[in-house]
């Protein structure tokens, strides 16, 4: 019997490797390199062929001829992972949930099962790292109950998954994880790339001939991406990220990719003893613990997705006892920080070069967007000039490298959202000020420029 051949594969990037290596000479990962069997290639070994619900082959046709219906969507009882998803769970999806160990994937899931079966949906919950007691006892402590429609199957074999969803023939599939899955036809290591790809591929022609909507569990690495190939992602309909600090209760539930509806929605939820309870308004939680007369505060209307929400950001100047002086954010792109530090300084006379500068988006929100960039730039000046700002003022709009106030989109809906939470005051672009009527009892003001920006927000 000839040797098997052995090679070694990057989890990472993918690079085949003839011998271990320590670090991934493509990527530069460290220890990311797996040993595989090459497999050879079968004889007639024919490719599968996607099939329709009625048993018919896919075939090549006009696409006049394509009858696209919409699919009536189901929704859950949580609004928050509704308005994520885009409007509900899409029958025949294929959903990719990832997030750090422990913060709440398996409860979400476990929860929206219950949701789900509650429904009249048969929902089968696949587990490769628990036993089917260990999921009952969770199942207890959060109050999902439902004898007849929710089944547990603590299993990693693919061919036996396929056999009871055959079997039971559910509506709704769990699989937690999909690192944990194996196929055997696959002669590689369990999480492997090879592993991986092979199970995702197998639920996703399961997901589209029998239409039923899979829910995919992924572990995550160090820098936070899904662990596995890139392509994991591309082969899914709808990626969501779980993220949260396990010092705080709060949990954000993000949308990165989603076929069905728009990406960068934001779901939040309250992780409790009794299980994940939906935030339904968010801004008054970021702001309730917010300091009166406190320097270096301002408060933003980001948007994410299509939802406004008002966050506090916090800056702190200090004089630097080193060389050179350092830039720190949380929450904030430090790129971001340097770039309106150094807009501030050549365009509105602030001496920041020697100065330490913290900056923090309270609450553990990531804002990503350009609009919070006044919002960080009247919060660093008020803490270097050690003046407070007002407490019913918020800010919007964009910084150029001239130092302008560039436009924002949504304009309208970022406002009102401003005006609902009592703010009396708002700064936005001047550009932002046509084509439409502010609300009344807020006082929307137009700036041009930074400095102008910092003389209305900062007056003494």
């Amino acid at each position: 019997m000839a040797k098997p051949k052995i090679q070694y594969k990057c989890q990472n990037c993918e690079y085949i490797s003839p011998r271990f290596l320590g670090r991934c000479p493509n990527c530069g990962e460290w220890n990311s390199l797996v040993e595989e069997v090459v497999q050879k290639t079968t004889p007639g070994k024919t490719n599968v062929t996607r099939v329709s619900m009625d048993g018919h082959k896919s075939q090549p046709q006009l696409i006049s001829e394509v009858k696209a219906e919409d699919a009536p969507r189901i929704e859950v009882d949580s609004s928050e992972l509704n308005r994520v998803l885009g409007g509900g769970v899409v029958p025949g999806s294929l959903v990719l949930i990832g997030g750090d160990p422990g913060i709440g994937k398996s409860t979400l899931l476990l929860q929206v099962s219950g949701q789900l079966s509650n429904k009249d949906k048969k929902v089968l919950y696949v587990s490769g790292e628990e036993s089917a007691d260990q999921i009952k006892m969770r199942a207890d402590r959060l109050g999902v109950i439902n004898e007849s429609n929710l089944y547990l199957y603590p299993e990693t074999d693919m061919t036996s998954i396929r056999a009871a969803i055959d079997n039971i023939n559910p509506d709704i599939v769990i699989i937690d994880s999909v690192q944990t899955m194996q196929e055997s036809e696959v002669e590689s290591t369990v999480g492997s790339v090879s592993q991986v790809r092979s199970v995702t591929n197998d639920l996703m022609n399961i997901a589209k001939t029998n239409a039923i909507t899979i829910f995919v569990v992924g572990h995550v690495t160090k820098g936070g991406a899904i662990a596995g190939p890139k392509t994991l992602e591309h082969m899914v309909d709808t990626v969501l990220y779980f993220e949260g600090d396990k010092h705080h209760s709060y949990r954000l539930l993000r949308a990165v990719k989603n076929r069905f509806g728009s990406t960068n929605e934001l779901g939040i939820f309250d992780m409790t003893e009794d299980g994940l309870e939906e935030v339904l308004n968010p801004s008054e939680i970021f702001l309730e613990e917010r300091l009166k007369d406190a320097t270096g505060s301002a408060i933003v209307v980001s948007m994410e997705g299509t939802r406004p929400i008002l966050v506090e950001i916090q800056a702190l100047l200090t004089p630097s006892v080193f060389g050179n002086a350092q830039r720190t954010a949380t929450g904030l792109d430090r790129n971001r920080v340097s770039l309106i530090m150094a807009v501030l300084e050549k365009r509105a006379g602030l001496m920041l070069q020697n100065q330490d500068a913290y900056l923090k988006a309270a609450g553990g929100v990531k804002l990503e967007e350009p609009s919070i960039d006044l919002a960080a730039a009247i919060g660093i000046a008020s803490s270097y000039r050690n003046q407070g700002t007002n407490p019913m003022e918020c800010y919007i709009g964009e910084i150029g490298l001239t130092g302008e106030i560039r436009r924002v989109n949504r304009i309208e809906q970022r406002v009102k959202e401003a005006q609902k939470l009592g703010f009396s005051r708002i700064l936005i672009p001047k550009n932002n000020l046509s084509g439409w009527t502010p609300p009344k009892g807020i006082d929307v003001i137009g700036v041009a420029t930074i400095s102008e920006a910092l003389n209305i927000a900062l007056k003494k």
